[in-house]
C-alpha cells in the first residue's frame, strides 16, 4: 500500500493497524487489545502486554544468530578514537551494568539518571535500565548544577550514572563537580552514584561513589524482566523548562511499536545497515534514534562526540558517513547551517565517498528552503525534512520513503503519517481552509509511543497540551496545510506575530533572509511597538569571508522582505550579529530575544549553550534602541 491508504487505514481502524505493527516487536505476553482506557485524559496503548525493551533492543538479535552484526560505532574525533561493539558484546556489557545496579538494589520502577557525554556507555545506561525495569532520565551532560538539582528532585532517583567529564572542541568539562553541587542543592539524595572515569579529567570519588568498571567486571549479568505495555521507559524533562520540571513520559510498548515502524518505512534503514542521528542522548532524537529505534530495528548505530565543525573542521559530517557506510544520516538544520557557514562551498567534502548515502533526514526547528537546497545541490542526496516533537517521540509529519517517496516541496515537512490526525484550526477551535495560517493540533486519540502525562504533574499536561483545543492535542506549532495535504510548520504559535492587525509568520520572513547570498543564518522576533503593536526584527549572521559593510547586506534583506511579503510586514530593523543565541540541540531561543528586546524581565534559559551570546545581542539591540 502506499502513504494514503496506509494513512486512511489508519485513520479508520487505529485498534486493527497498531495491532498489526506490534507483530514486529518480540512479547513476553501479546497485548489483547491496542487502545485501553487507563482513567486518564488520554487512552493508551497495549497496558495488558508484557515486554521488555532492551530485549527487542539488543537480546533477541543476538538469539536470532546476528551477535556478531555491529550495534554501535562510537566516533569520537575529540578524542581521535573509533570503538565498534556487535550486538554480542553490546548484550554482555548492558546485562553486567543492568547487574551492578540491581545487585545495589535498583529494580522495577525505579528512577535512574543519566549524565553522561556521547560515549557507548551511555547508550548501555539507558538499556541496563530498560532491562530492569527502572525509568531513566538522562540529562543533557555537563548542564548546569541548579537545573540538575531540579531533575534530581522532581524524579528523586535511587541511581545516578555520570560520566568524569565530557569533552567539547575547546575544553573538557568536568561533569563531577557540576553533580555533586547540584546533590547538595537537591532535596532528595540517590542510593549511590555510578561513576565512569575518563582519562581526559579523572573524577575524586566520594562515599556514596562506586567505579563503573570495577563495578561492572564485578558484576553477574542479568536477565531482562518484562513489564507492562504501559510501564514508563523513561522520563524526558523537555528543553527549555523553566520553573517546575515538565518530564515527558514514555511508555514501553507504544514506543517499541511505533519506533519499529518508523525505521521500516521512513528512515529506509534495513537490519544490518548503518544509521546514524547526529544528536545527544539528551534530548529526544538521542533516545529514539541513537538508542532504541536503530538497534530494534537492527541497525548498526553512530553514538558521535563531536561537532559538525571544529572537530576539526567543515569535512566531519562527510567523513564519518563516508568512514562507516551510513545509509541514513539524520540531523538539525543548523548543523548545516554551521557546515555551510564555514565551507559554503562544500570544498572539504572531496575526497569522502558518499555512495552508500541514501537519504539525509532533518528536524529539530524548521529547515529554510535555502539550506535545504544547498544541502541537496552539494550532496546530490534527498534531502528529507521531518517534523515532531520530544512529546511525540517520533515523526508527525515525514516523507515516508521506504513506503512510498513523495514529491518533495521544499519547506513542507510533507504529510502526516498513520495515526496523525493533523487539524488546523482558528482560535475558537473552528477548522481553516487549506493555505490559511492557524493552530496545529492532533485529534485525540494519539498514536502508539507518544506521551500519556507528564512525571508528577498531570494537570499541567492537560493545561499544557489538551485545554485549549478540546478533544485535540495542541503542538504549541502555528502553521498550515496545502490543497495536496502538505504541511506546512511555519513557527512556534508564540512566534506569530500581530503587526497592525495582521497575523504574521516570523519563519515566512526567515525564509526569505536565508535566500540572501551573504546570510548564513538568521531570525526574526516580534519587538513591541506602541503603534502597531509588534514589529519583526532580524538578526542576521553572515557567511564566512563576506567582505561588505554590514549596512549594505542589511538594506538589501530589508528589501528582499518588503519586495516578497509586503510593506505589511513593516519589515525595516535587521543588525548583523556574530552568532545567534541557541539551546544545546541548536534551537534559537526567539522568545527570550523578544523579552530582551521588549525589556521585560527574562530568565537564562537552562539549556542555552552559551550564555554570552544574550549579552551581545542585548548589545546589538541597544545600538538600535531597544528597548524602546
Amino acid at each position: 500500500m502506499g502513504w494514503k491508504e496506509e494513512w486512511e487505514r489508519a485513520a479508520r481502524d487505529p485498534e486493527g493497524f497498531w495491532m498489526e505493527q506490534a507483530q514486529a516487536i518480540d512479547w513476553e505476553v501479546a497485548p489483547t487489545q491496542a487502545l485501553c482506557d487507563q482513567g486518564g485524559p488520554v487512552q493508551e496503548w497495549f497496558c495488558d502486554a508484557q515486554v521488555n525493551g532492551c530485549w527487542n533492543a539488543v537480546d533477541r538479535h543476538v538469539a536470532a544468530g546476528h551477535g556478531e552484526r555491529l550495534a554501535l560505532i562510537h566516533d569520537s574525533p575529540v578524542t581521535g578514537s573509533v570503538t565498534r561493539i556487535t550486538y554480542a558484546e553490546l548484550q554482555d556489557r548492558v546485562a553486567r551494568l543492568a547487574g551492578a545496579m540491581a545487585a545495589r538494589g535498583v529494580g522495577v520502577g525505579d528512577r535512574v539518571i543519566i549524565y553522561m557525554p556521547m560515549v557507548p556507555e551511555a547508550v548501555e545506561a539507558m538499556l541496563a535500565c530498560a532491562r530492569i525495569g527502572a525509568i531513566h532520565s538522562v540529562v543533557f551532560g555537563g548542564f548546569a548544577a541548579h537545573e540538575l538539582a531540579v531533575r534530581i528532585d522532581d524524579a528523586r532517583p535511587k541511581a545516578v550514572l555520570a560520566g568524569s567529564c565530557g569533552i567539547e572542541p575547546s575544553r573538557v568539562v568536568a561533569y563531577k563537580p557540576l553533580l555533586d553541587d547540584a546533590l547538595a542543592q537537591a532535596e532528595h539524595a540517590p542510593d549511590f552514584c555510578l561513576i565512569l572515569q575518563r582519562e581526559q579529567a579523572r573524577a575524586e570519588m566520594g562515599p556514596r561513589d562506586v567505579d563503573w568498571h570495577e563495578a561492572v567486571a564485578a558484576a553477574e549479568p542479568v536477565d531482562c524482566i518484562p513489564v507492562r505495555g504501559d510501564h514508563p521507559a523513561y522520563i524526558l524533562y523537555t528543553s527549555g523548562t523553566t520553573g517546575a520540571p515538565k518530564g515527558v513520559v514514555r511508555p514501553t510498548a507504544g514506543h517499541l511499536v511505533a519506533l519499529d515502524w518508523t525505521m521500516a518505512n521512513i528512515y529506509d534503514a534495513k537490519p544490518g545497515e548503518v544509521f546514524w542521528a547526529a544528536s545527544d542522548v539528551g534530548w529526544v532524537v538521542g533516545h529514539s534514534y541513537i538508542c532504541y529505534a536503530p538497534l530494534i530495528h537492527g541497525c548498526t548505530s553512530v553514538v558521535f562526540e563531536g561537532k559538525p565543525v571544529g572537530t576539526p573542521d567543515a569535512s566531519t559530517f562527510w567523513r564519518v558517513i563516508a568512514d562507516h557506510d551510513v545509509v541514513s544520516f539524520f540531523t538539525a538544520p543548523t548543523a548545516f547551517r554551521a557546515v555551510r557557514r564555514e565551507d559554503p562551498e562544500a570544498k572539504q567534502m572531496a575526497g569522502h565517498d558518499l555512495s552508500k548515502l541514501r537519504n539525509i533526514f532533518l528536524a529539530g526547528e524548521r529547515a529554510d528552503p535555502d539550506t535545504v537546497e544547498w544541502i541537496g545541490k552539494v550532496t546530490g542526496k534527498p534531502v528529507i525534512d521531518h517534523w515532531w516533537q520530544t512529546e511525540t517521540g517520533f515523526p508527525i509529519a515525514a516523507n515516508p520513503v521506504s513506503l512510498e517517496r513523495l514529491p518533495i516541496k521544499i519547506g513542507s515537512p510533507s504529510v502526516p503519517m498513520p495515526g496523525w490526525n493533523v487539524r488546523v484550526l482558528d482560535e475558537g477551535g473552528q477548522e481553516l481552509p487549506p493555505g490559511t495560517l492557524g493552530a496545529i493540533v492532533v485529534k485525540l486519540p494519539l498514536p502508539p509511543g507518544t506521551f500519556p502525562t507528564l512525571w508528577n504533574a498531570p494537570e499541567r499536561f492537560r493545561t499544557s497540551y489538551l485545554d485549549a483545543f478540546p478533544g485535540y492535542y495542541a503542538t504549541g506549532d502555528a502553521g498550515m496545510l496545502d490543497e495536496d495535504g502538505y504541511l506546512w510548520i511555519m513557527a512556534r504559535t508564540d512566534d506569530v506575530i500581530n503587526v497592525a492587525g495582521h497575523r504574521l509568520s516570523t519563519g515566512a520572513m526567515e525564509e526569505v533572509l536565508a535566500t540572501h547570498p551573504d546570510v548564513a543564518e538568521c531570525a526574526v522576533i516580534g519587538a513591541a511597538d506602541p503603534l502597531k503593536g509588534q514589529v519583526p526584527m532580524g538578526f542576521l549572521c553572515l557567511t564566512k569571508g563576506v567582505d561588505r559593510p554590514e549596512a549594505e547586506v542589511v538594506a538589501e534583506c530589508v528589501a528582499l522582505v518588503r519586495d516578497q511579503i509586503g510593506p505589511v510586514a513593516a519589515f525595516k530593523a535587521a543588525m548583523v550579529v556574530d552568532r545567534l543565541p541557541k539551546t544545546r540541540s541548536g534551537k534559537i531561543l526567539r522568545a527570550t530575544m523578544a523579552k530582551i528586546a521588549d525589556g521585560e524581565t527574562w530568565k537564562m534559559p537552562a539549556t542555552i549553550d552559551d550564555p554570552v551570546v544574550l549579552d551581545e545581542i542585548g548589545v546589538a539591540l541597544g545600538r538600535l534602541g531597544y528597548p524602546r
